[in-house]
């Protein structure tokens, strides 16, 4: 593990110190930066741009406060451009990566949408994880809480992760036919990838969550 706030490469290190809270933490938590070429604070998300970097724990108000406090030219060491807009790039390219995955996931057979074959993945304990449009009609987000309440209690295990982060109309502006109100994430190396994305991108937002089960 290298002291310095900022590094020269990235690829092999599996943990890195965030810049503002000074934890050390997987690799797979943060959101790496460097720095382009006209000197604007660029994120690389695949953690593969070459050159130094720097990295911060995957918050967005952890991403503000560098922006506003110069902590991304101290870590530089040199004069840099990160403004407050750099918070919401963050957030699209989460999104972007989150959905190319999802259409990655769909054509692997990895994730299905539709309310029907949501509620039966959850119920057949399938489910890796559950997704909702932020608009999603209430009783419609219930019903799939209790199928997931009814599975964990049957067999006596960890209901899967449900995320709410997307609107319907935002969806279509992403993945056009692919659009769901109801989806779900199943086993395989997509299916993870979805939801390693969906957790990601939840966190960075703070936490956001659906209707929760009712007994």
């Amino acid at each position: 593990m290298m002291a310095d706030s900022a590094e020269q490469d990235d690829g092999f290190v599996s943990e890195r110190m965030c810049i503002v809270t000074r934890e050390t933490l997987p690799a797979e938590e943060m959101i790496r930066f460097v720095v382009a070429p006209d000197g604007a604070v660029t994120p690389d998300l695949k953690r593969a741009l070459p050159g130094r970097g720097c990295s911060i724990k995957a918050e967005r108000a952890l991403i503000e406060k560098a922006a506003r406090k110069g902590m991304f030219a101290r870590a530089f060491k040199k004069e840099v451009k990160a403004g407050p807009e750099l918070a919401d790039l963050v957030d699209r390219l989460l999104v972007t990566h989150m959905t190319g995955m999802m259409n990655i996931a769909r054509k692997a057979g990895q994730f299905l949408s539709g309310a029907t074959r949501v509620d039966s993945a959850i119920r057949s304990g399938d489910a890796l994880g559950v997704f909702h449009a932020t608009d999603a009609a209430p009783d419609g987000v219930r019903k799939m809480a209790q199928a997931r309440k009814a599975w964990s209690l049957t067999m006596e295990e960890q209901e899967p992760p449900v995320f709410q982060l997307l609107s319907y109309e935002e969806m279509q502006e992403l993945l056009g036919d692919n659009a769901f109100i109801h989806a779900v994430a199943l086993a395989g190396q997509a299916g993870e990838g979805v939801v390693k994305r969906a957790k990601l991108l939840d966190t960075y937002r703070g936490g956001s969550r659906p209707i929760a089960s009712k007994e």
